[in-house]
């Protein structure tokens, strides 16, 4: 039913592939550009804070700034990043 997969896979080398793979084709650039004229979403963040040790808020402070962008880009939005 399925082809057999490798079980000595290489993650990093696959990483460097889709990276390089993205940079040739500008994917992001193209997908941002795809939604122009479309209505458009704007994310307002704070300003960055290193006043003290990393925690937990500070990975959430950055999934929030990748998803919410990310979801409205989604749902057909103009999200200029």
């Amino acid at each position: 039913m399925f082809s057999p997969v490798s079980s000595r896979v290489n993650f990093p080398d696959l990483e460097r592939g889709v990276l390089a793979f993205w940079k040739e084709r500008d994917i992001f650039r193209r997908s941002v550009d795809d939604h122009a004229g479309r209505p458009r979403y704007v994310f307002y963040e704070g300003p960055p804070t290193a006043n003290n040790s990393p925690g937990i808020h500070h990975v959430l402070a950055r999934v929030f700034r990748d998803i919410i962008p990310r979801y409205w880009t989604m749902t057909g939005y103009y999200v200029p990043r």
